[in-house]
């Protein structure tokens, strides 16, 4: 039935009325002070609480963004807050110079999930990759080439990402990247994903590693196939190379393992960890194979690195996430989330989705990305956070314990943006 123009007259009203009110109590939050590095919608999140997070006006979001895949285990989990005040009454800081008892347990519990003998703790994706690209290039100083000279070009990928800093932003194969902040740093070349011959290609003299992320997720949800991920751990053993695998987005359980190259049934030698190994707080680490760790002490640091408090909670989301059936219960909400997109591609002409895990993302086949993103933010009664990478999909990347409900709610929200977009 179709409403009478009063009747609609008044609901546009209403909706004015309400979003001027929320405008005003944002305008209370107000500020210049912040540098200016990301368009900032105009609402402030006061508090969350597992798939939800709650605005200045008391509207609340459901939240398959959670951090771009920082959050684990969901907004403010027990067994992280508990963690934080357990920590936070007994010591914050003694020093990377010295050992304490959560970086010990953390460390010994990584390196045993993992096979990799040796852990560096740091404070970010970006900071764990750069890690891996020094201790690569240190490798390389004590293995050269047969002409003496020292080793130092990593291979990467076009469209790849592995963090901010000058290095990782010149190993990022992200469009425009090489002029932001030129000059780069030299030695990166870049390879084509899943293609073995754009990789042998490149090999030459100062060659000493490959570095892969096992999904490019800021580049759609890409995924490196199985095949590819053999053919080039078969490649650097053979062409004695470095494997480096960048799991800062993949790792810690989103991808339905524990650490997704092990899909393919390969060990890299060097692995970088972030987001979801915090599960939110600032927490990222360096593995490698003990026959790789070559810094000496002064090579490699930082003030927080390794620090009680951090490691306490990623302690433990690291053993929630590992506990028996908990990627069982990942892998069940992945194929419960994968069903329920592919519906909507059919339903709504897309061109399907991909991804492992709960790293997804639905392909639109239009580029309506960041209108139903921002549609989806403004809907009423709640408000449903996603994320579009490139114009043409939608990135989703919940909390790892996410519900079937939320899983619902937020197929269901979806599918009225889809039917006013479409």
């Amino acid at each position: 039935m179709s409403l009478a123009p009063s009747s609609n007259s008044s609901t546009i009203a209403s909706s004015t009325s309400s979003k001027s009110a929320r405008n005003a109590k944002f305008s209370a939050f107000a500020t210049q002070a912040l540098l200016p590095i990301t368009s900032r919608p105009d609402l402030v999140f006061t508090h969350g609480k597992g798939g939800w997070l709650y605005d200045h006006d008391g509207k609340r979001y459901l939240d398959f963004i959670q951090g771009w895949a920082v959050n684990s285990l969901g907004h403010c989990h027990p067994v992280m807050r508990d963690a934080l005040a357990a920590q936070g009454a007994m010591l914050l800081n003694p020093s990377p110079a010295y050992y304490n008892v959560p970086m010990i347990e953390l460390a010994d519990l990584l390196a045993n999930l993992s096979g990799l003998g040796k852990v560096f703790f740091a404070n970010s994706g970006a900071e764990a990759n750069e890690s891996a690209i020094k201790l690569a290039r240190k490798w390389g100083q004590l293995h050269p080439s047969a002409s003496g000279n020292a080793r130092f070009e990593i291979i990467t990928f076009k469209n790849a990402f592995h963090g901010r800093t000058l290095a990782t932003m010149s190993a990022s194969g992200k469009p425009g990247w090489d002029t932001i902040f030129a000059p780069q740093v030299p030695g990166f070349p870049k390879a084509e994903m899943n293609d073995i011959a754009s990789v042998e290609a490149l090999i030459g003299p100062d060659t000493v590693a490959v570095m892969l992320e096992p999904i490019q997720g800021e580049a759609g949800v890409v995924p490196a196939t199985e095949a590819f991920m053999k053919a080039l751990r078969a490649l650097t053993k053979a062409r004695g190379l470095l494997f480096i695998v960048d799991e800062v987005q993949t790792g810690c359980g989103r991808t339905g393992t524990l650490f997704s190259h092990q899909q393919a049934g390969i060990v890299p030698d060097i692995m970088t960890l972030g987001k979801g190994i915090g599960g939110g707080v600032p927490l990222a680490a360096m593995l490698c194979g003990d026959e790789f760790a070559v810094f000496q002490p002064g090579d490699q640091g930082g003030t927080y690195n390794g620090n009680p408090l951090m490691c306490a909670v990623g302690l433990a989301v690291m053993r929630t996430v590992s506990a028996p059936g908990f990627l069982e219960f990942v892998r069940a909400q992945a194929d419960y989330l994968s069903a329920g997109l592919q519906h909507l591609s059919s339903r709504y002409g897309g061109e399907g989705e991909r991804g492992a895990g709960l790293l997804r993302a639905l392909l639109l086949g239009r580029d309506i990305g960041p209108q139903l993103v921002e549609a989806a933010r403004e809907a009423t009664p709640d408000g449903l956070l996603l994320n579009s990478p490139r114009p043409g999909l939608l990135r989703f990347m919940p909390a790892l314990n996410v519900s079937r409900d939320e899983i619902d709610q937020m197929l269901s929200m979806l599918d009225t943006l889809l039917a006013k977009h479409v």
